[in-house]
């Protein structure tokens, strides 16, 4: 394991936090205040999507839905009503169902614990990080593509393929245990930073992926038909498959699954986003 020398740690912790200090992004909402609720949807959210789409997205939320039991009580048609403009529509059912849990089995509040927090649906470990970093300031050590990328270009300048696991430990190094809540924004912008200036350092990760083509992509099916049905509540399917504008059998493949995923319903031969609540 690489480890890093006194010196070499402070002047690396002075870089990163003197830069959020002359341009951290203070003014992103889910930085305002630290509920725990607001902190979750934002990185949820987040997830796969740059930060300008989020920010009117995240604040028209929690207008509608202002806390976690709010979205509990909901319909699966309004969240996705509202999560539309992001994509990965996805991610919305997984935090309208982890909000279900929240209030059935903690009260409404988010637990504390690594383990609580992975046992609600579409949480990971890095959002269960986040949420315990951001949300509750506990000293986690966790990695995404921003952090990602300012040890790439801070530490392994010259390499290629080179995997998180020899990222952690340096992570682990650098860590400000005493107030994680603002280092790991601190490096966040920072990352984001150099990832506007520079080649994207992530590129030489060995979990870098790259991002799908959406034209053509199921993705796009998926979402044209979710869009639909948001402007028109109930439409038989074929009327739907003419809406969309897109290949018919595959729109009629995607209407099958998205039913299954619970994202649609059936009455009789109409089609709508499914109205359920819990």
């Amino acid at each position: 394991m690489t480890r890093i020398g006194a010196a070499k740690r402070k002047a690396f912790q002075q870089t990163v936090l003197e830069h959020y200090r002359a341009h951290g992004r203070y003014g992103l909402p889910w930085r305002r205040d630290y509920d725990p609720y607001a902190i979750l949807v934002s990185e949820i959210m987040l997830q796969q999507t740059q930060v300008e789409r989020v920010v009117p997205k995240f604040e028209a939320w929690l207008k509608a839905f202002p806390t976690s039991r709010v979205l509990a009580e909901a319909s699966v048609a309004e969240v996705l009503r509202h999560w539309q403009g992001l994509g990965y529509n996805r991610r919305a059912l997984n935090l309208h169902k982890a909000a279900q849990a929240l209030t059935a089995e903690h009260g409404g509040k988010l637990p504390q614990s690594e383990a609580a927090l992975l046992a609600l649906p579409g949480i990971g470990p890095y959002t269960a990080g986040a949420v315990r970093a951001f949300a509750f300031n506990q000293p986690v050590v966790m990695i995404e593509t921003n952090i990602r990328s300012v040890y790439l270009h801070h530490f392994f300048l010259e390499r290629k393929k080179v995997d998180d696991a020899e990222l952690l430990p340096l992570i682990e190094q650098t860590l400000d245990a005493k107030n994680p809540r603002r280092w790991y924004a601190a490096l966040m912008d920072y990352g984001a930073h150099l990832k506007s200036q520079l080649p994207n350092p992530s590129r030489r990760s060995k979990q870098h992926t790259k991002q799908s083509t959406f034209a053509g992509s199921n993705r796009q099916v998926r979402g044209a038909i979710i869009r639909v049905l948001t402007q028109n509540q109930r439409l038989s399917e074929q009327a739907l498959i003419k809406h969309v504008k897109l290949a018919p059998d595959r729109v009629r493949k995607n209407i099958v699954e998205l039913e299954q995923e619970g994202f649609l319903a059936r009455t009789g031969r109409m089609v709508q986003l499914n109205s359920a609540g819990r």
